[in-house]
């Protein structure tokens, strides 16, 4: 049986995140590396009034995504393979050793200035619960156009999608969604439409900044959730890392690939449970759980489980 490492994605943040993480040596390591590629303390990115910008938001995914992981793995606690969603993709590859941590601080930083940039406002995604992806196209042609941009962003489950676009369209298809059936709709907390092609151009600038970035071959097996299928290639994980911000998000089709190359426990890496409730579907036959609210030696011992022993 293999273990699964899993990173959220924006939307998950929450104030104090970063404080919130073990005070232990590997993440005191990972805080003081962020430290100096930024020029200051990581530790001011997680409040209230930081997290209303995408780039710190995104650099707190990373940094307690990485963080977290590589506290276990140095408690013995060893994944298989790694996943990540949007950002998060961005920690797996760090966990993966396919990327250089510091390399990724400097990446994603430049990653959400040019989101930001892209749409300061405006902007943003919604998710719609209760419809798939056949019933919700027809009710995004319906509203989609030159002003009102709206687009399929993540395919987080059969039947829960995000969609992407300019803020009146997303409340467009909220609408119409919630009259043709959805159980409920949701605005995210997300302030940039995400995964849909009116990122490309700045997806296209993220490919020049991994100019001269090294991307090696990972040491286990790194699952991309924009193409749901595994990389090991470095040319394409570089390529892949670099477009995803304009790529649909496949979870479901990502969670459903580790369960069949052998995944039975999926660990959620901080902040939240939003991977573990979208992943629990295709673990009915395993655990899908979450750092957060869970103790550290109860998590060490289900990893344990796993490997077929005991951790030290």
């Amino acid at each position: 049986m293999s273990v699964l490492f899993t990173f959220p994605g924006q939307g998950a943040q929450t104030p104090g995140m970063l404080h919130a993480l073990p005070g232990d040596a590997a993440v005191e390591t990972a805080l003081a590396e962020a430290a100096v590629v930024l020029g200051h303390d990581p530790l001011a990115l997680d409040t209230v009034a930081a997290l209303a910008s995408t780039r710190a938001v995104q650099l707190c995914l990373l940094i307690a995504g990485v963080a977290m992981a590589r506290s276990l793995v140095a408690r013995g606690a060893l994944p298989d393979m790694v996943a990540g969603f949007s950002i998060g993709e961005y920690a797996a590859a760090v966990v993966a050793g396919a990327l250089d941590f510091t390399d990724a601080v400097r990446l994603v930083a430049r990653r959400g200035e040019l989101m930001e940039q892209a749409y300061p406002a405006g902007y943003g995604m919604a998710a719609i619960i209760g419809l798939d992806l056949a019933q919700l196209e027809p009710l995004l042609a319906q509203v989609h156009g030159a002003a009102t941009p709206v687009y399929v962003a993540n395919l987080n489950a059969p039947r829960q999608i995000a969609i992407a676009g300019s803020e009146p369209a997303l409340h467009a298809v909220m609408a119409l969604a919630l009259a043709h059936g959805a159980s409920k709709t949701r605005r995210l907390a997300v302030s940039v439409p995400s995964h849909c092609p009116l990122m490309e151009a700045a997806a296209g600038d993220m490919a020049a900044a991994f100019d001269g970035v090294v991307v090696r071959r990972p040491s286990l097996v790194y699952l991309s959730s924009s193409a749901a299928r595994a990389l090991f290639d470095p040319a394409r994980i570089r390529d892949s890392l670099a477009a995803n911000m304009a790529q649909r998000v496949q979870w479901s089709a990502t969670a459903r690939l580790a369960w069949e190359r052998g995944a039975r426990l999926a660990l959620e890496m901080p902040p939240g449970s939003v991977l573990t409730r979208l992943t629990a579907p295709d673990f009915t036959d395993g655990v899908a759980i979450c750092c957060d609210g869970n103790r550290g030696d109860s998590l060490l011992a289900l990893v344990g489980r796993e490997l077929g022993g005991e951790l030290p």
